[in-house]
């Protein structure tokens, strides 16, 4: 079974943080929310989400993929934690995977240090701000084990591609057929 980490805090988008929870979970993962504040969060539109732990309990913990939700100050809350910050090096410095969407690719990847050198994108007020803007434009955005995409618009293309990443093709489309996506 593949385990998967979905970083939560105050203000995060809440489209994005049900809806990437949702289809991971639909499609077999064992989804583990994590808060880097407390364990009842409020999203950015006022709904209440409670983490099955803090991010803190995390870790010494494996996941296959570790995945930060945008939204504001949802996603400056996700930045500013120094031990989901370890968490993702660590993703990354292990070649396992780690994706985010929204401004979340900008403000906790790219602000430290997990973008270097990678294509991208984010939300178009925060992927102005990339170094590299070739793929910017994009809504979902693989380089390596790092997967962006642009924001709530685009939440069941992202999560299709972390289903498509973590259990294969047939697998998203079956996900995609079942939830009437076009």
């Amino acid at each position: 079974m593949k385990k998967v980490l979905v970083a939560i805090a105050d203000g995060i988008e809440d489209l994005e943080a049900i809806g990437i929870i949702d289809m991971l979970d639909r499609a077999g993962a064992k989804v583990v929310t994590a808060s880097v504040d407390h364990l009842q969060i409020v999203a950015s539109h006022n709904t209440k989400i409670t983490a099955d732990k803090l991010i803190k309990d995390c870790l010494n913990e494996e996941y296959d993929m570790v995945i930060c939700p945008g939204g504001l100050p949802g996603a400056e809350h996700l930045r500013d934690s120094k031990d989901l910050v370890k968490i993702l090096h660590k993703q990354k410095k292990t070649g396992k995977y780690y994706a985010a969407i929204c401004a979340s690719p900008y403000v906790v990847l790219y602000e430290n240090g997990l973008l270097d050198g990678l294509e991208a994108t984010a939300y178009p007020t925060f992927a102005e701000k990339f170094t590299n803007k070739n793929k910017i434009s994009e809504a979902v955005v693989v380089d390596g084990n790092c997967i962006t995409g642009q924001g709530a618009g685009v939440v069941m293309q992202f999560s299709l591609k972390l289903i498509e990443i973590l259990f294969g093709l047939e697998k998203a489309n079956q996900i995609k057929q079942s939830m009437l996506i076009r």
